[in-house]
């Protein structure tokens, strides 16, 4: 894992958050920008790390007593953390209505990316499944008008190869409130079903989303 020092601007977690979203952050990204900073002889991603590795085996229900275990997380930060799954609790949607559902249809993968559909600039969204067709994440791979220098195969599906996952469907939604797909949608959907293959994950779907109505790709014909 790179220290924070080490990366480039753009890809630390703040900036990524400002530029794009908290949603296109990962979770150890995440934990890292609650952390703040590291410790001596520990950089913040290592403990980051440590933390997000702990909190998937609690299955996210951590215990004070143990974040405090964890070697550069005092108690000032296990607080924070606790802090902030127990806001989540009380405020959040919760996560079983949208991540690990079985995707069956382009119906199945509305609920999922609802807040992007009235969004007023473009957002691609790449959601992995594994093998079973279980929702594994969600995440932002860009914002702003689509083009195939902004959602490059790097970009779409490094996380995807991170999550093991077998398959993913793309999203993106037209502020426009058109659902006709432009000449570059079917494009970059085409690009990225080719690259997909070659890495053995495989595009299921490319949706495109307004506020009203959404559209399938494959459903069109368009691959």
């Amino acid at each position: 894992m790179k220290k924070m020092r080490d990366l480039p601007n753009h890809d630390r977690p703040r900036e990524k958050l400002a530029s794009r979203g908290a949603e296109a952050l990962t979770n150890v990204e995440l934990v890292a920008l609650l952390l703040g900073k590291g410790v001596k002889g520990r950089d913040v991603s290592q403990i980051a790390g440590d933390v997000a590795r702990y909190l998937k085996d609690t299955d996210g229900s951590p215990t004070y007593r143990e974040l405090c275990m964890i070697e550069g997380v005092g108690t000032a930060k296990a607080c924070e953390i606790m802090a902030c799954f127990e806001l989540g609790r009380r405020y959040l949607v919760d996560d079983e209505e949208n991540t690990g559902g079985r995707i069956t249809n382009p119906e199945d993968v509305i609920p999922l990316v609802d807040e992007w559909r009235d969004k007023k600039q473009e957002y691609f969204i790449c959601i992995t499944l594994n093998g079973a067709g279980e929702v594994i994440e969600r995440r932002v791979v860009t914002v702003g008008i689509l083009n195939q220098s902004l959602v490059h195969p790097r970009e779409v599906f490094s996380e995807a190869i991170t999550d093991r996952a077998a398959s993913v469907i793309l999203v993106h939604n037209h502020p426009s409130g058109t659902l006709e797909p432009s000449s570059q949608d079917i494009s970059i959907t085409r690009q990225l079903v080719e690259a997909g293959s070659i890495l053995g994950i495989r595009v299921l779907d490319h949706i495109i989303i307004t506020k009203e109505s959404y559209v399938s790709l494959r459903e069109l014909g368009h691959f």
